[in-house]
């Protein structure tokens, strides 16, 4: 039975992530990335799509056969022929999930499917049921819930359920809800649909966040979830995704490591490989996170205000919330540049050597100042120059 306690991590990185543009990775760059998860500590790991290609399929069977900790998930559509693709390919897997999805909002019912809500529940119920002849972990996803009639959707979620899924997820697939209502649409599931909890009083059924950031609100909005009941969050490393992306796991694992005050949950993510799994998937894919990405951003820990770098040798607890150590991030980065004050500069010359006294430093940060207003980098050789005026290197300010 599932840990009311715990909050599962279902990485979609290589699946959802990786679909989006400038986001493709080779069977081997998959591989390395499953592996690098299953180090985090992920829970479930979706390997990809195994109908969209022969390559995803093999891609998927390969992480299946070597990644050992997480649970292996394929995603399906609520087909015969994608159901059947998805149990080939995870076969090889020491724990296994098929992932099947059926839109339920009458938006993609109609326009997208061209279906109505009693083929849609039919299909929902067979598809599940398919599924679970070829493995006991079936998750059932309700494309679009937040834009879908809740009446409608607490039917096929308890069709679902009957037909054996043992994880409802409810996506916030176009970036759509606010916290407020994510987290209100999760209760009215829980307390509408039947066979959520056991006779025993214990879930026997995890449901699940899907958030993606189309307003900013991803992170927000899957934790708002877990607030509601959601105890598995699906994410993505540094947040890729379709469109604007996905809930970004690190965020999500850094708040509630943080903030165990709001969210008193357990989890297995070893915060540690954050930064470290961020930089892998930078590596394979054709871009890195911004640099004021939050955790694993190279400005995450940096800082030049003069303000702030006075609080941070004070005690770095005035502007980190949490240690750089914590997310696998070597050290905190005091940042010489325009906005420096005199304190940080004397710090870093008596690291190079050169201990200044009241007047020498006063000298010196008034050439560092005029210096920091032609030129943007200021390295460790431009600050052994402003000791010496005539030698100071004007040059430099291109």
């Amino acid at each position: 039975m599932p840990n009311t306690n715990q909050v599962f991590f279902f990485d979609t990185t290589l699946r959802d992530g990786e679909q989006s543009p400038g986001c493709t990775m080779h069977p081997a760059e998959k591989l390395r990335m499953a592996h690098q998860l299953a180090e985090l500590g992920v829970d479930i790991l979706e390997a990809g799509f195994a109908i969209a290609s022969a390559g995803d399929s093999e891609s998927i069977q390969s992480i299946a056969r070597e990644v050992r900790g997480p649970r292996i998930a394929s995603l399906a559509r609520c087909k015969h022929d994608d159901i059947i693709a998805a149990a080939r390919a995870i076969e090889p897997a020491q724990k296994s999930r098929i992932h099947v999805f059926l839109a339920t909002s009458d938006l993609h019912l109609e326009a997208k499917l061209k279906i109505t809500r009693a083929e849609a529940l039919v299909q929902a119920a067979e598809s599940v049921r398919l599924a679970r002849t070829y493995t006991d972990d079936v998750e059932f996803s309700a494309e679009d819930a937040t834009r879908s009639d809740i009446d409608f959707l607490v039917q096929i979620v308890t069709i679902a359920v009957q037909a054996g899924a043992t994880t409802i997820n409810l996506p916030d697939t176009v970036g759509y809800t606010t916290p407020a209502e994510y987290t209100a649409l999760f209760r009215t599931i829980k307390a509408r649909v039947p066979g959520l909890v056991g006779t025993d009083g214990t879930p026997s059924v995890i449901l699940s966040t899907h958030c993606h950031n189309d307003l900013g609100m991803a992170v927000a909005n899957s934790l708002a979830g877990i607030e509601g009941g959601a105890r598995q969050v699906e994410c993505t490393i540094n947040g890729i995704g379709e469109r604007a992306g996905n809930a970004a796991l690190e965020e999500i694992a850094a708040a509630l490591m943080v903030r165990r005050d709001k969210f008193p949950f357990t989890n297995n993510i070893d915060t540690k490989q954050l930064y470290p799994t961020s930089k892998m998937l930078s590596e394979c894919i054709s871009f890195g996170c911004s640099p004021n990405k939050a955790v694993v951003g190279a400005n995450a820990f940096a800082h030049e205000s003069g303000i702030h770098q006075h609080g941070m040798l004070a005690n770095p607890l005035t502007y980190e919330i949490m240690t750089p150590a914590s997310v696998g991030v070597s050290s905190t980065n005091l940042v010489l540049g325009k906005h420096s004050g005199r304190r940080v500069l004397e710090q870093r010359l008596a690291e190079l050597g050169h201990p200044l006294t009241r007047e020498q430093l006063d000298e010196v940060y008034h050439r560092f100042t005029d210096l920091t207003d032609r030129k943007k980098s200021i390295y460790d050789q431009d600050l052994i120059g402003l000791l010496q005026p005539d030698k100071s290197p004007v040059t430099a300010a291109i």
